[in-house]
């Protein structure tokens, strides 16, 4: 682990991530377990989110109490298919949070990312954003996304998954060394069709039930 690459170990997150590996967990399973990890997630992602201090009646006194300052304008970014379920449970945390879209695929040739869709707020140049995509194995499909989003010039963006490739966080953080990279592991390596190993399957696939 590195300030740019930071894993996230807590036992929970690691428990859920070993249930989501195993061929024999269901469509339906993995889906709840997405929601619950990408909850779990979050959490550390959005530490460093600012707070201000109001005050407030409880049944007892007043007090000062902490709440998130509202300049801190934050935009969820789903790499399409598989970042919607991450996307998900993350809004069920953050709901004043915005949401933008980028449709990649990749090209089963080449492994090139390539774009079909593109739509994030208006006044995305406000706000901090934070990728979601629950794989980064090859990068492309990151640095594509982080890319086309430098264009629009975002406050900040960070970069969220599930699992990571030695290779993918190599080739993103070559292209974009300001990126910071939350994953909950780094597995060992890329197969021969840019598949992370040990890995999980094709997130997607195994998240809408299209193996």
């Amino acid at each position: 682990m590195t300030d740019r690459v930071i894993v996230i170990d807590h036992p929970l997150v690691q428990h859920k991530l070993t249930l989501m590996r195993q061929t024999q967990t269901s469509t339906a399973k993995f889906r709840q377990l997405l929601k619950e990890i990408g909850m779990l997630l979050a959490y550390e992602v959005t530490r460093d989110l600012p707070l201000k201090y109001v005050q407030i009646e409880t049944p007892i006194a007043s007090m000062n109490a902490p709440v998130l300052a509202p300049e801190k304008k934050l935009v969820i970014v789903s790499i399409m298919r598989a970042g919607q379920g991450l996307l998900d449970s993350i809004l069920e945390l953050i709901p004043s949070a915005r949401v933008g879209h980028i449709g990649l695929y990749r090209d089963p040739t080449t492994l090139m990312s390539i774009e079909y869709y593109f739509k994030v707020p208006h006044d995305i140049e406000q706000r901090d954003v934070l990728i979601v995509d629950p794989m980064l194995a090859t990068g492309n499909s990151a640095v594509a996304a982080a890319d086309r989003l430098k264009e629009v010039n975002p406050k900040s963006i960070k970069f969220l998954c599930l699992l990571a490739a030695p290779e993918g966080i190599k080739h993103f953080q070559e292209q974009h060394p300001d990126v910071q990279i939350y994953t909950a592991a780094i597995d060992e390596r890329l197969d021969e069709y840019g598949y992370i190993v040990p890995g999980l399957g094709d997130a997607g696939d195994r998240l809408y039930g299209t193996m």
